[in-house]
Order: structure tokens, then C-alpha cells, then sequence
């Protein structure tokens, strides 16, 4: 379940920082408000209305690319910060959903030039919210699934195995003497009995030998 969970929550993070991105109510003021949008709705994106969830979504790549190479204890803190980040989410999300027109604030601020809470709800005609709210809110069950199946199997996951060993490393002359089969030390004492016998041991025969 390991390849799932990871891939879980990068679809859940992903999608909530697409819904981020997009359109998430279509606002229309009053006549009074004086707007030069001249009663034409007006997209508020989910950055003006929830601007938090790009946090979110980014945290949650970040804990995907964490998941992967986390051993048994560490999978099951980071499988508690999903379920966290995915109720964060749903939160920030119903919130925006719940109160439409204090979502929409700044947007109106921003049309009008008019700031403060009361005043800028008294020229939200309607906020009319589209389907990229609930896409977040999705991406946020997904995220906080993922995490709760990461804390049911996270450490079953199988472990990564060592493909290199640890190689030791000798001198050149210690290796060329072992590849002669004998020590350095060892080649050292024939060398000097044959010169004690008048052989010369770098030549190709001896010096007493018969021509």
C-alpha cells in the first residue's frame, strides 16, 4: 500500500491547489456600490477566498516526497500530519463555504474602494459559489484518507534493501603483493637472500647461473 498512499495524497494536494487556483464564486454588487463592473458578476478566486489552502496543498507534496523514503516510526508521525492537513483543509474550505460574503471581502474592497466588514457586505448583492469549493473539499478527504491508511499500514511497508556494500580499500602494494601471493614483507627477505647468494632478484636469471 505503500505506492497508493504516496500517490493518495499527492492527487489530494494537487487538486486542492488546482480548486486554489480557480474560480470560486461569481460576485455581483449592488447599484449603490458605484463598481465599474456596472452590475456584471465578478469571479473571486480561491487565493482571495481561501487564500490559506495553497499552504496546505504545498505541505502536503512536501509529506508524499517525505512518505517515500520515511522509515516504520516516521511514517506513522508523517500519516497523523495528513489526516491533519487533510482536516485543515476541509476546515478552511467549509469555512470560506459557510460565510460566503465575508469570503468575498476582499474582492469587494478591491471593486469598490470600500473596506470593513459591514460595509462591504451591504454591497454583496449575491456570491454565488461554483464547483471548485467542493473540488477542495475532496482534495482534502483524499489527503486525510491517505493518511489514515498510512497509519493502518505504514509500517508494514516494505523497507529498502542495500544494494552496495562496504568496500574496503587497500594500498596498490599491498594488492600487487597479494595478487603474487605473498607480502611485501615476505618478497623483501627473498630478495635479499638471493642477493646475499650473488643473484641479482630483478633480472631474468640468476648471475651464477651456467651460460
Amino acid at each position: 500500500m505503500k505506492l497508493p498512499s504516496i500517490v493518495a495524497v499527492i492527487a489530494g494536494a494537487g487538486l486542492v491547489l488546482l480548486s486554489w487556483s480557480q474560480a470560486w464564486f461569481e460576485l455581483v454588487l449592488t447599484a449603490d456600490s458605484a463598481a465599474p463592473s456596472g452590475g456584471a458578476a465578478i469571479e473571486v478566486s480561491g487565493q482571495v477566498a481561501s487564500p490559506a489552502l495553497a499552504a496546505l496543498a504545498l505541505a502536503g507534496l512536501a509529506l508524499a516526497g517525505a512518505l517515500a523514503i520515511a522509515g516504520p516510526a516516521i511514517r506513522i508521525v508523517l500519516g497523523i500530519l495528513a489526516v491533519v492537513l487533510g482536516g485543515a483543509v476541509l476546515l478552511a474550505a467549509g469555512i470560506t463555504l459557510g460565510d460566503p460574503v465575508a469570503a468575498v471581502s476582499p474582492a469587494v474592497a478591491a471593486a469598490t474602494g470600500v473596506t470593513g466588514d459591514d460595509p462591504t457586505a451591504a454591497l454583496v448583492q449575491s456570491a454565488t459559489a461554483t464547483l471548485w469549493p467542493l473540488a477542495a473539499i475532496a482534495g482534502g478527504v483524499l489527503v486525510a484518507a491517505s493518511g489514515v491508511l498510512v497509519l493502518a499500514t505504514g509500517t508494514a511497508w516494505p523497507v529498502s534493501t542495500r544494494r552496495y556494500r562496504a568496500v574496503r580499500f587497500a594500498a596498490a602494494d599491498a594488492a600487487a603483493d597479494a595478487a603474487a601471493g605473498g607480502s611485501g614483507s615476505d618478497r623483501a627477505i627473498d630478495d635479499w637472500d638471493e642477493l646475499s647468494r650473488g643473484d641479482d632478484p630483478t633480472g631474468d636469471e640468476p648471475r651464477g647461473a651456467s651460460r
